[in-house]
């Protein structure tokens, strides 16, 4: 600990732990130190600079050329409300599939601002197929189809290529929360025909909570310029927003200056590193995960084909209480996994590996705190699971 904070109160001296929940997730060292630097005016020509630098970087982390394409001031969830007052007016249609909690919020969001909305719904731990999807429109048009990409509360990727398909037939422009998936799944905007997607900062792209990216195509943009009436939210209301971070600098609102100071060096970090070799890095230690926890009994909530790499969702044993494990696994590791959510509470474990912590030193440590946590409350599985990850490393 710097001698500087030696003498600050207890609840302002945070411990030090290792994140490998849903979220927030290991912050790499350089973007703290980025966010410490020294604040500027949310109009200094120093700042507008950093600011352009964040719009082409996080294009091209999002694979899309969409010139609305930039950082909500919120965190996730504000991403996701600035997709749907932007692009729904009253009454409008709109289908939302529904296979966790992240997709029961958005059915709410497109509710609260105005939507008729319809719901297609799959088995929590499963993702849609097209044929899944189509059942849900029942031969009607829609004006958006919603999909979660990566459901962050059961750990399942969903294929966008079903879901473009599907919005085509149905007219519908489709809407994609990212906020797991960006930064550690391939994600190619442009090239997966998504209309409008938001995600968040907290995630793989291993930056703390505060910021929202956001980015619409050419149709959604289209849809906005002609809303018949006002955007709901003043805050959110991308038409103005937008001539703030495009060559106009109107003024909106304060920009969270040292949040995008920290999100320009995560998308520059990310760039160094390259895109295909992050997503190969999560999928590799994901693997390994996976068979570390097989090897010692515990089951995987998602089959490997629709298995998210950021976030793998674990059955809880017969016998083993959930507060109690993962409270072990903070006080005599610092290590943080989150529980269930919704039908998966007190059943399941959600253990994430994104961003700065998708490495084989967080796999290590999890996998030897979860065995020394079933020991702990009588389950011990007499494998050492680090065994099976090492052959994934090695093969």
């Amino acid at each position: 600990m710097p001698a500087s904070e030696l003498n600050l109160p207890a609840s302002v001296r945070p411990p030090q732990r290792v994140l490998l929940g849903p979220g927030p997730s290991v912050i790499d060292p350089a973007v703290l130190s980025a966010m410490s630097r020294p604040t500027l005016g949310h109009l200094d020509p120093a700042f507008l600079a950093i600011m352009d630098e964040v719009r082409d970087m996080l294009r091209r982390v999002m694979g899309t050329e969409n010139e609305l394409t930039f950082p909500m001031s919120g965190t996730g969830s504000a991403g996701m409300e600035t997709c749907f007052v932007n692009l729904i007016e009253p009454g409008d249609a709109v289908l939302v599939a529904v296979n966790g909690v992240f997709g029961t919020r958005m059915a709410d969001v497109a509710r609260r601002a105005g939507a008729v909305v319809s719901t297609v719904e799959q088995t929590w731990g499963r993702s849609f197929s097209a044929e899944d999807l189509r059942a849900g429109t029942e031969g009607k048009p829609f004006k958006l189809l919603c999909v979660v990409h990566a459901e962050t509360s059961t750990g399942v990727l969903q294929d966008l290529t079903a879901a473009r398909t599907v919005a085509d037939e149905c007219g519908a422009l489709l809407l994609v929360d990212c906020v797991t998936s960006l930064g550690g799944h391939a994600l190619h905007l442009d090239d997966m025909g998504v209309d409008a997607a938001y995600s968040g900062t907290q995630k793989c792209l291993s930056c703390p909570p505060g910021l929202s990216p956001v980015s619409f195509s050419e149709r959604a943009c289209a849809v906005l310029a002609e809303r018949k009436t006002p955007v709901q939210s003043w805050y959110l209301d991308l038409s103005m927003i937008s001539s703030y971070w495009g060559s106009e600098r109107a003024y909106h609102h304060t920009a969270p200056i040292n949040m995008l100071y920290g999100l320009h060096e995560s998308l520059r970090l990310i760039l160094i590193e390259g895109l295909d070799r992050r997503v190969a890095r999560h999928g590799l230690h994901a693997r390994a995960l996976a068979a570390g926890l097989e090897s010692i009994g515990l089951s995987l909530r998602v089959e490997a084909h629709e298995r998210l790499a950021p976030l793998t969702a674990v059955a809880i044993p017969e016998g083993i209480e959930d507060g109690r494990a993962r409270a072990f696994l903070l006080d005599q590791f610092g290590l943080e996994i989150g529980g269930g959510l919704g039908p998966m509470a007190g059943n399941t474990w959600r253990i994430g590996l994104m961003g700065a912590g998708a490495t084989r030193h967080s796999v290590t440590l999890c996998l030897a705190a979860l065995r020394a946590a079933l020991i702990d409350q009588g389950q011990d599985p007499g494998v050492d699971p680090l065994l099976a990850a090492g052959a994934v490393y090695m093969s």
